[in-house]
């Protein structure tokens, strides 16, 4: 008895490692809150992409509701999703991109190549801002309330549906 006992352990052991695994399979790795959610953007001052001179802060943030975009040049979702933020700048949103771990010249050469929907981008070359934000890839949004506090976080591509479902709702929520 009990040798079929200590038998059967590894075989529930297994079942259970196996539901655990199951559950997994049905999450989405985009579904994430930040951990900087309702506390305000990180501080840093970096310079402008299309003008290595201007310097910008935290506080060129502040002031409207705004959607932060992380983007590189070498992330083919960005390129991707670009049409949706294109069409949010025509609706009137704010956007501030972020070219994360980029050049300054492919940079450059996205905007003019798939458009610019950006009020300003921050050149954030060494990541230094996309790691104190906790990305870990490229595109990600953040929606920051007019006194800088992140108050959605959106990991991944931006859907179509994504922009009238969700993005346009929070805009307009935080914007009153």
């Amino acid at each position: 008895m009990k040798r079929r006992l200590l038998l059967a352990i590894p075989l529930i052991v297994f079942v259970v490692f196996g539901v655990f695994l199951y559950q997994g399979l049905g999450m989405n790795p985009f579904d994430r809150e930040s951990a900087l959610k309702t506390k305000k953007f990180p501080e840093f001052t970096l310079p402008a992409l299309e003008d290595p001179e201007r310097q910008l802060s935290n506080a060129d943030l502040e002031g409207e509701v705004t959607l932060v975009n992380v983007w590189g040049e070498w992330c083919p979702t960005c390129k991707q999703e670009m049409p949706q933020l294109l069409a949010l700048a025509n609706q009137g949103v704010r956007l501030v991109g972020v070219d994360y771990k980029d050049t300054r010249t492919k940079g450059l050469q996205f905007l003019d190549e798939f458009g610019n929907p950006f009020e300003f981008n921050v050149f954030d070359a060494d990541g230094s801002l996309g790691f104190d934000l906790g990305v870990y890839g490229a595109p990600e949004t953040f929606l920051i309330d007019a006194q800088g506090v992140i108050r959605y976080h959106h990991t991944g591509y931006i859907k179509p549906e994504d922009v009238r479902d969700t993005i346009l709702p929070e805009v307009e929520k935080w914007r009153q």
